[in-house]
């Protein structure tokens, strides 16, 4: 059988999950009876025999404060900017499917967001079919040109570069995937013509919008801009000082831009004007000037993959496969939690957190060496979402103390015990949408252009991207190649992890996913934990303290009630860094009385519906 295979049920329900082809029928169904006899989103599994858990009554400082949800009845759009949200919310009022919202959404952003995503970038989507029951993934993942090896981002000495270094200029530019992936994903779910979608964005662009204070915020920490004298204009006002909150930005270049792609579809961004000018860009950058030409643009494909899903308790999490290791990443930590009754735990609990940062060390280690793009390396994802397997490693966790930066496993390949230096990621790019129609169709997609303003490179009133430095600096560790070197028309490595949890009937019943970096894989975990074993509404869900550990330090967000926890957590072991985790998660929860809404209060989110 294929690894990266799945089988998709008609429609999802008990004993005919859309999970991987590895989970038999046999272990599902006792999945299912064991939940029969638990209470309503608890869990009946316990901590490991012989180890009593610390901390098992949460402190009333850790608990989250209440947060009341957006609740419609119908039908949701929650958007990383109240604009793109309004036009999501407009398309969903004038009859269009979730997809379509998403993609009015994703157009607004690529104009009020461009230190986060747009269409000089790439993004992972999950689409839920109401109708059949069919859960698909697309790849709109950036590619690296021809003229990338694996030998790229090390210096004249043979040392790896500084990331913050490469990142900036041509050479971190990987070609744009987003355009392809939403026009595949339109003509298998959309319902309004294609360039009904992009008037929102246009008319926005050529009217003006007003910057807000994140993006103020932002513009004035990236000095890189003004190096770029289409972005240093478009952002800094003629004495060089960066534009204010408040000011109007006006770009005709991008409603130029949008105007084509509407009336001619993705193709006029792949080849003629559109991709010249990218490629100029690139190679005419002030930094790092790279080798892009048209034919890299020209040939990009957008693919559809199968998703990723295992059980977790009453509930099927689903997320997405290579080249992202955000949906595996996830899905490892959850499988191995189900060793522990985080419900009894509850949230604010020191025992909570340490098991759930154990888990993470557990799976950071096999992400860091087993993920890459499939269609270059095999990705043994049977053997790294094998129950056994989980149990197994969940089986070498402490209940009572942190064991350190941990190794690799062996899911069913020989592993590599030396990890390679990665870049860092940053927290302050990428952007999330969550959208339930009135179908109930669901989409969750997570865009991004990488770092905050990607490359630094603008043309046509769009930011190019530097995905490409999400590969492997070292590209060979212990004379063995590393999964996520560079290579030409790879896909870089994403923690990208826009997700759908389906409750024991299949029905969808939460839509999730957040920026980050590698980070995205903890803010995550640590929502869909908080809904399903916490019962924490939407809202409180993503506004709930940021925890995660990388296997390295355990990171917790600093200023928040869990930072109380720190001489609790360092006894048990911990490393404990109190840093400003700045996630901004979007998601849906659907409950019996109609939808929740929460957008992370962390950034300028926003939940919409009817």
């Amino acid at each position: 059988m294929n690894q990266a295979s799945i089988d998709l049920c008609p429609r999802p329900r008990p004993l005919c999950w859309p999970a991987a082809g590895w989970v038999i029928t046999l272990a599902l169904s006792l999945v299912l009876v064991a939940c029969q006899h638990e209470k309503e989103g608890f869990s009946t599994t316990a901590t490991p025999a012989g180890e009593t858990p610390a901390g098992e009554t949460p402190t009333e400082a850790a608990r989250p404060p209440p947060a009341e949800p957006g609740k419609v009845k119908r039908q949701m759009i929650v958007a990383g900017h109240p604009l793109a949200a309004e036009a999501g919310r407009k398309i969903l009022r004038d009859g269009g499917t979730a997809i379509d919202a998403a993609i009015a959404a994703q157009m607004v952003l690529t104009l009020v967001e461009p230190q986060s995503s747009g269409i000089g970038g790439g993004a992972f989507l999950l689409h839920y079919a109401a109708k059949t029951g069919a859960i698909e993934s697309y790849d709109g993942r950036e590619t690296a040109p021809k003229s990338a090896n694996p030998y790229m981002f090390l210096d004249g000495a043979g040392k790896p570069q500084r990331w913050r270094e490469a990142s900036v200029g041509g050479l971190s530019v990987g070609v744009p995937g987003l355009l392809r992936m939403l026009e595949a994903a339109h003509k298998d779910h959309g319902r309004l013509p294609w360039r009904d979608l992009f008037r929102p964005a246009i008319e926005l662009a050529e009217k003006g919008f007003s910057i807000s204070k994140r993006l103020a915020r932002q513009i004035a920490g990236a000095r890189h801009l003004l190096e770029s004298p289409v972005a240093g204009t478009y952002f800094f006002a003629n004495d060089g000082t960066p534009k204010r909150e408040g000011a109007l930005l006006v770009n005709r270049d991008l409603g130029d831009t949008l105007g084509r792609i509407a009336e001619k579809g993705a193709d006029v961004f792949y080849s003629g004007e559109i991709p010249e000018a990218i490629v100029k860009a690139v190679t005419g950058a002030p930094r790092n000037p790279a080798a892009m030409k048209v034919e890299d643009i020209s040939v990009y494909k957008a693919k559809k993959r199968s998703p990723v899903c295992l059980p977790y308790r009453r509930w099927l999490v689903c997320g997405m496969g290579p080249p992202s290791s955000g949906g595996i990443t996830v899905l490892q930590i959850l499988g191995m939690l189900q060793n522990f009754d985080l419900a009894a735990l509850g949230p604010g609990s020191p025992a909570a957190i340490h098991l759930i940062s154990e888990a993470s060390r557990l799976a950071f280690a096999d992400r860091n060496v087993y993920i890459g793009d499939p269609d270059f390396v095999p990705v043994p994802l049977a053997g790294l979402l094998d129950p056994e397997y989980l149990s197994l490693r969940a089986s070498g966790i402490s209940a009572t103390k942190a064991l350190g930066k941990r190794q690799p496993g062996m899911p069913g390949i020989s592993a590599r015990l030396s990890l390679p230096p990665e870049g860092d990621e940053g927290g302050f790019s990428t952007t999330q949408m969550s959208v339930i129609d009135s179908e109930g169709n669901a989409v969750s997609m997570t865009s991004s252009i990488e770092r905050a303003f990607g490359s630094r490179l603008m043309t046509r009133g769009f930011m190019l991207n530097n995905q490409l430095t999400d590969f492997a600096f070292v590209p060979n560790v212990n004379g063995a190649p590393v999964a996520n070197r560079a290579m030409p028309s790879k896909r870089p490595r994403s923690s990208m992890a826009p997700t759908l949890v389906y409750d024991d009937q299949g029905r969808v019943v939460m839509v999730i996913g957040s920026p980050g970096g590698s980070r995205i894989i903890g803010y995550v975990t640590k929502a869909v934990i908080a809904a399903l074993d916490w019962k924490l509404n939407a809202q409180a869900a993503v506004d709930y303290p940021n925890f995660l550990n990388r296997n390295g330090p355990l990171e917790i967000e600093e200023g928040t009630p869990l930072a109380d926890l720190k001489p609790a957590l360092e006894a048990m072991g911990h490393q404990v860094r109190l840093l400003p985790l700045h996630s901004g998660l979007i998601g849906i929860i659907a409950t019996k009385g109609g939808l929740e809404g929460g957008a992370d209060k962390r950034r300028e989110g926003k939940a919409l519906g009817d």
